[in-house]
């Protein structure tokens, strides 16, 4: 599948689903833009879309903890990214390995 194929929604960003290659570990979800989806290919890194600075993220640039890309799937619908890293650290910003840490109570008692 190529890049034209992916589905944007209407600000022009997909979904991309981090996850550890090696063990298989949810890391993170974050957005793409076409240029950070495009910077991701050609670094062979991370780089998304920050929808609340308005900018483009590498990923690690600062901390260290970039994600070398190993593979980029896309889902069935064309609107949602998985991309399979080699974390060089945590990717949480709170130095957790990955951002689903917490566990949701259970509302039903």
């Amino acid at each position: 599948m190529n890049v034209e194929a992916v589905r944007w929604d209407e600000g022009g960003l997909i979904p991309a689903v981090i996850q550890d290659a090696r063990t298989r570990e949810v890391l993170m979800v974050a957005y793409m833009n076409a240029e950070s989806l495009q910077q991701t290919q050609s670094l062979g890194q991370t780089v998304f879309w920050s929808r609340s600075r308005g900018e483009l993220w590498h990923k690690g640039a600062t901390s260290g903890n970039i994600q070398k890309v190993v593979e980029i799937r896309v889902d069935c619908d064309a609107d949602t990214l998985l991309i399979l890293v080699e974390p060089a650290g945590p990717a949480c910003h709170t130095g957790a390995v990955s951002c689903f840490y917490r566990t949701l109570e259970d509302s039903h008692g």
